[in-house]
């Protein structure tokens, strides 16, 4: 826990020092009430596992009973879901807000229903002793409790995070008949979920029909729901390797990494580890547990532009073998391992021992049709235009992403702020005792999953909260020492668009992330404000804390194709002079203490209907479509031009004609 302890922060007296005691004692306490029991490996096929893609089509039943529990009280789940009434087709993954006609679905809330039948390889099912089957869902939104053949197998909260379920049990018993998984899955949203939101009923039968209510919402983007990642069963051996937990430290000839291996089914195994390179040679071996692996002239994980082979990883084979009734069990993962330290100091964000500016985007999981869900040639597609742009870093604003995102940014060097789904909390009731649980818990899942990533360089938790309330203080005091206990590898953040003078968590969090719209919801159409407000903002948040700062939120909305000179508002010119109007300030202040700059936002994204929204926000540079505005080009000529400024980088940038034509 020495890390929640430097989280509480030194030399502030006895009160502070006793205050400081109490929190640990409460943190140790929730650690130990709340530690998840088991590991969240990304499924993969090796040679003791095998996997299977449950994605496309499934049969899908909207709950319109006026109390949304006709499902439950009927029991759907007892039974194929047709035989309950009428179902249609929906694909999975994908959000079922756009995907028919009905405009009932698209801003329904309340439970919906899934089911899939499947029928499972008889290899998996023959060896009941020795073969786990697990069924395990990348994410569905908001809370999810999942049945097979009739039985309940688990149950989650949370829309962004996996889980996953032992039904080896159930289908065992009953090898060559179809396996049924019926998932009931509800949207709404409450002043103790993350994010958070309330009901409103109209009672008022003269405005409103019957048993009519909304959801109210307090973040700026389309509260999509559904089976929003893939849905896989995969097996292990009974006895398996759990979980893999990995951190690095390297100098300039030698590198180390340090492991920790946890199995499941038996205490009698051994392990083995072999560290690869990409070249496939052995560069250091191990056994036991516990332990580490010392690599000699390491090719280190170095973000995109800042070497000439950004994103490199090893592998990181763990062997496992136990004895189960004199059988010889044995369970083999393949981690990918990136080489890296993160360091921040007063001023500077240091990554590998070199100063690193963020030159990058805020997202969201967005786009027509498919809503939140996965979707392969979009991911691709932005990919390729985050490194057009030149973009060396992205927050996951306002929730963790798929973790095939994330597989990619670890494999571009794509610099990731991994932000937990802690947006939209301006509710006091949002900061009591059962917010703050579940909340810990978030962060255990999201860490748990994403606690071995190079690309993961800092933890955000959470988005624009009502900081300046009294209970923030203790509330993300609690959090972030949290965090902090759970990975003291890596730094931790929140988001704020508080006053410097007010924020009653800032004195907590490692880097200072401010969001800032001058001359757009302030002081609406005066370009000329931003060189004064801006350079004030960065210069009394720097004076009181004396931290390193990231515009994490600056941008102005433009329709595209809408053009105006002189700029006004909603036009492509408006939107290009906002962001040359900041990028003086960054350039001047980034020779002092900003170390980076988050454009808002990478593309136009869907939100609730509104009179300030037509059809989404549209500060996006790109269009949803993906296609370029006028600023993105801007943007491009900024970040290459870092890029090439930057000391760290080589003369081999040469070797990317395609990005800087």
């Amino acid at each position: 826990m020495a890390a929640a302890a430097a989280a509480c922060g030194g030399g502030a007296g006895a009160a502070l020092a006793g205050g400081c005691r109490l929190l640990l004692l409460l943190l140790l306490a929730l650690w130990r009430a709340a530690a998840l029991p088991r590991g969240m490996l990304y499924p993969r096929d090796t040679p003791s596992r095998e996997r299977k893609e449950l994605g496309g089509l499934w049969s899908f039943r909207a709950d319109l009973s006026p109390s949304r529990d006709a499902g439950f009280v009927q029991r759907w789940y007892r039974q194929p879901l047709r035989q309950t009434g009428p179902v249609i087709d929906m694909p999975v993954p994908a959000s079922f807000n756009d995907i028919t006609q009905d405009p009932s679905l698209e801003n329904y809330i309340g439970w919906v229903w899934y089911e899939k039948e499947v029928l499972l390889p008889l290899r998996w099912l023959q060896d009941n002793l020795n073969t786990r089957v697990v069924l395990r869902f990348g994410s569905a939104h908001y809370y999810s409790i999942v049945w097979v053949n009739g039985v309940q197998v688990v149950e989650h909260e949370g829309g962004h995070l996996p889980f996953e379920a032992d039904i080896s049990s159930i289908v065992q018993d009953s090898p060559g008949i179809p396996c049924r998984i019926t998932v009931a899955l509800n949207n709404t949203l409450t002043p103790h979920t993350l994010p958070p939101g309330s009901i409103l009923y109209m009672n008022d039968t003269t405005r409103y029909p019957k048993n009519y209510f909304v959801q109210n919402t307090r973040f700026d983007f389309f509260n999509y729901a559904g089976i929003h990642r893939p849905v896989v069963l995969y097996t292990t051996p009974s006895v398996y390797i759990d979980d893999i937990t990995v951190t690095t430290t390297s100098s300039d000839s030698v590198a180390t990494v340090q492991y920790q291996v946890s199995v499941v089914g038996s205490t009698l195994y051994s392990l083995s580890l072999s560290l690869y390179d990409q070249e496939g040679k052995v560069v250091a071996t191990g056994d036991g547990p516990a332990g580490e692996l010392k690599v000699l002239n390491p090719n280190l994980w170095w973000p995109y532009l800042m070497h000439e082979t950004p994103g490199y990883r090893y592998s990181l084979e763990v062997k496992m073998q136990a004895q189960v009734n004199g059988a010889v069990l044995e369970d083999v993962y393949t981690l990918p391992v990136g080489i890296r330290t993160v360091h921040v100091t007063s001023t500077q964000f240091l990554i590998n021992g070199r100063p690193f500016y963020f030159h990058g985007v805020n997202k969201h999981e967005d786009a027509d049709i498919r809503g939140k869900g996965l979707d392969w040639p979009l991911v691709v597609k932005d990919f390729n235009l985050l490194r057009w742009l030149g973009a060396n870093s992205f927050r996951t604003s306002h929730y963790p992403y798929a973790e095939e995102i994330m597989d990619l940014c670890d494999a571009y060097g794509i610099v990731v702020i991994d932000e937990c789904p802690a947006v939209g909390i301006k509710m006091s009731q949002s900061f009591g005792n059962k917010s703050l649980q579940h909340h810990l818990v978030v962060m255990e899942e999201l860490i748990r999953r994403d606690k071995n990533r190079p690309s993961v360089v800092m933890w955000s938790v959470a988005n624009e909260p009502a900081s300046e309330l009294a209970p923030a203080a203790y509330y993300f005091k609690t959090v972030i020492a949290y965090t902090k206990a759970l990975d003291p590898s890596r730094p931790v953040t929140y988001v704020t668009e508080a006053n410097y003078a007010a924020d009653r968590g800032a004195p907590y969090v490692d880097v200072i992330c401010v969001n800032s719209y001058f001359s757009w919801y302030h002081d609406p159409g005066h370009l000329e404000v931003i060189p004064l407000q801006l350079t004030a903002q960065f210069e009394n948040w720097y004076k009181t804390y004396q931290k390193p700062i990231i515009q994490s939120e600056y941008g102005a909305d433009s329709v595209p194709g809408l053009h105006s000179d002189p700029p006004l508002m909603f036009s492509e010119e408006y939107q290009k002079a906002m962001l040359r109007e900041y990028h003086s300030v960054f350039d001047k202040k980034r020779k002092e203490y900003v170390i980076g700059e988050l454009i808002w936002n990478f593309a136009d994204f869907m939100t609730n209907q509104g009179t300030t929204r037509v059809l989404g926000n549209k500060k996006g540079i790109f269009t949803r479509q993906r296609q370029p505005k006028s600023a993105a080009f801007v943007l491009k000529e900024r970040y290459w031009k870092i890029a090439n400024e930057s000391s760290c980088l080589p003369p081999v940038i040469k070797s990317h004609p395609l990005f800087l034509k």
